[in-house]
């Protein structure tokens, strides 16, 4: 019988091996486009498939690495409920830092909308809208993910969730921490803008 610190680390290594798995560079090898990680940032994210020049590849790829944080939240509420945001976090953890690739991984800005908007959609979704809103209006990729990471605490501590707040934190600090370079780059006025197109389709 799997008693319940077993199911726990069951749920924990699962969504972390879940979140690993690396989207971008699977995608674009299926649909024979060039590696994510050996053009623009070298990262294995949405916007940086699109720079391959295949927006269905890069829609593809956002739209997976959304879906294995929600699944992994899914998980947990399964097999393990209260456990959500641990798994969720896990998944994220596994994006940034994937077994696969030996623990050089993406952003996680989809990631982290796929499990928040699993954890508890209001808060996804309004995540959700400011990183579309800030991508399109700025058209800088990193503007939109921090502006929507930097909201799911805030949010989340506006509708009493505090069992999501410290997590969404914890992700907020860590998608900054992988935009560092982002950010200096926008506070020097090099960052690279998304075409206009381009930034209309994220």
């Amino acid at each position: 019988m799997v008693d319940g610190w077993t199911e726990t680390l069951l749920v924990v290594v699962a969504a972390y091996l879940l979140g690993s798995i690396p989207f971008g560079v699977l995608v674009t090898r299926m649909g024979g486009a060039a590696d994510p990680r050996s053009i623009g940032s070298g990262n294995i994210g949405a916007t940086n498939v699109l720079r391959t020049g295949r927006k269905g590849l890069a829609a593809l790829t956002l739209l997976l690495d959304g879906g294995k944080g929600a699944v992994a939240v899914a998980l947990a509420a399964a097999l393990t409920p209260g456990l959500e945001p641990l798994a969720g976090l896990m998944a994220f953890l596994g994006h940034l830092f994937p077994l696969w690739l030996r623990g050089a991984g993406g952003k996680g800005v989809a990631t982290m909308l796929g499990t928040a908007l699993a954890l508890f959609w209001p808060c996804g979704a309004i995540a959700l809208l400011l990183w579309l809103t800030a991508t399109t209006l700025s058209r800088y990729s990193s503007v939109g993910g921090i502006s929507a990471a930097m909201a799911l605490p805030v949010t989340s501590a506006f509708f009493f969730r505090a069992d999501l707040t410290l997590v969404f934190l914890v992700v907020a600090l860590l998608v900054l921490w992988r935009h560092s370079g982002n950010i200096g780059r926008l506070l020097d006025g090099t960052e690279p803008r998304l075409a206009r197109r381009a930034a209309a389709s994220r």
